[in-house]
C-alpha cells in the first residue's frame, strides 16, 4: 500500500506545488490526471524518492520514503516524464548500462540474460540489437519501462508516458503497463483522459497542487446521469453555450461543432439531446466547479474510502 499524508511542497519564489495531498494507493494501475503545472511531476519525484517535500509523508509498505528512501529503493521502479539514453549504444546496451547503473543482480542468471528477458517482456526482443537512436518514441518508453521494472519493484511511477505517442505505439504501451498493474501497484501520471479511461480502475484529478476528486471511473460516470447532453451548435454560439453551461466537448466533425455540455439544472438547450457520461465529461465538469471554488476542495467518493485494492 501507498500511503501519501498532507504532502506540501514549496519552491522558492515562494511557488506552492503541492498544497497538503492526500492520498491511499493499492494494487493495480491508479491514475492522477490534471493539466501541465497541476503538480504531477513534483507528487511523483517526490514519490520516486528523488525529491525532499516541504513537509507530510510518504510511505510504501509502511516504510518511509521521505525519510529513508533508501530502504525503499529497491522495491520503487521509476520512469520520468523525459528520460536520457545514449543514442549510440543499442537497446541491449543501453539496458544492461541503466542495470549497472542501479546496482540489479540477476543471480540465477547472467545480466546480459536478464537484460533478453526484460526486453522481451516489453515487445523488444527483435529491436534489441538496433541503436536506440533509431527507435521511435514508443520503443524508447518501453525501453524506459523495461529499466523500471527491473528487480521487480512493488511500486512503479511512471510520468506523463504517453505524450507524443501516435495512436498504435500508445496501445502497445498500454498492453505494456496493464500486464505491469496485475501483480504490483502502477502511478500513471497523465494530462492525457483516454490513458486513464483504458488503463485505471481508479484515478484522482490534481488542480493547483490539490486533489479535487478521487474516484473510479464507474462512479465517476454516475454522479453525471442524466446531466450530459450531445448536440451541435454554430460557432457563433459557443461562447454563450459556454457561459451558461460546462462545456466538456466542442470539437469540429465534419465541419460542424460538436458540443458536449453539462447541464446542472434545467432542461438542455434545444436540438441537444441526453447522452452517456464519459471520463471526459467527469474531469471537465470537475476542473470547472474547482475553477469556480478558487480553493478546492478534495470530493471523496466512496471510491476512495472503500475500494483502494
Amino acid at each position: 500500500m501507498l500511503e501519501i499524508r498532507n504532502l506540501v511542497k514549496v519552491y522558492p519564489g515562494p511557488v506552492t506545488a503541492l498544497q497538503g495531498v492526500n492520498l491511499s494507493i493499492g494494487q493495480g494501475m491508479f491514475g492522477l490526471l490534471g493539466p501541465n503545472g497541476a503538480g504531477k511531476t513534483t507528487l511523483m519525484r517526490i514519490v520516486a524518492g528523488l525529491l525532499e517535500p516541504t513537509s507530510g509523508s510518504v510511505t510504501l509498505d509502511g516504510e518511509d520514503i521521505v525519510d529513508k528512501p533508501e530502504r525503499v529503493h529497491g522495491k520503487l521502479g521509476y520512469l520520468p516524464q523525459d528520460f536520457g539514453f545514449h543514442p549510440h549504444l543499442t537497446g541491449e546496451q543501453m539496458l544492461l548500462h541503466l542495470l549497472r547503473l542501479k546496482g540489479v543482480k540477476a543471480p540465477a542468471m547472467s545480466q546480459r540474460k536478464l537484460v533478453r528477458e526484460l526486453l522481451t517482456r516489453v515487445g523488444l526482443d527483435s529491436a534489441a540489437d538496433r541503436k536506440v537512436k533509431t527507435y521511435s518514441g514508443g520503443m524508447r518508453q518501453r525501453l524506459g519501462i523495461a529499466q523500471a521494472i527491473s528487480g521487480n519493484p512493488h511500486l512503479i511511477v511512471v510520468d506523463e508516458p504517453t505524450a507524443g505517442l501516435d495512436l498504435e505505439e500508445r496501445l502497445r504501451f498500454y498492453r505494456v503497463l496493464a500486464e505491469l498493474a496485475e501483480r504490483r501497484i502502477v502511478l500513471l501520471s497523465t494530462h492525457i483522459v483516454e490513458d486513464v479511461s483504458v488503463l485505471c480502475s481508479r484515478f484522482a484529478v490534481i488542480r493547483g497542487g490539490r486533489i479535487v476528486m478521487d474516484s473510479t471511473p464507474a462512479q465517476a460516470r454516475a454522479q453525471l446521469a442524466g446531466r450530459i447532453f450531445q448536440g451541435y451548435a454554430e460557432t457563433a454560439d459557443l461562447r454563450d453555450l459556454s457561459t451558461r453551461h460546462c462545456m466538456t466537448e466542442a470539437v469540429l466533425v465534419e465541419r460542424r461543432n460538436r458540443v458536449r455540455l453539462f447541464v446542472a439544472s434545467g432542461p438542455a438547450p434545444q436540438g441537444f439531446s441526453e447522452a452517456e457520461p464519459n471520463i471526459g465529461d467527469a474531469y471537465m465538469v470537475r476542473m470547472r466547479e474547482s475553477q469556480e471554488i478558487g480553493e478546492p476542495q478534495a470530493l471523496r467518493t466512496e471510491a476512495a474510502a472503500g475500494t483502494a485494492r
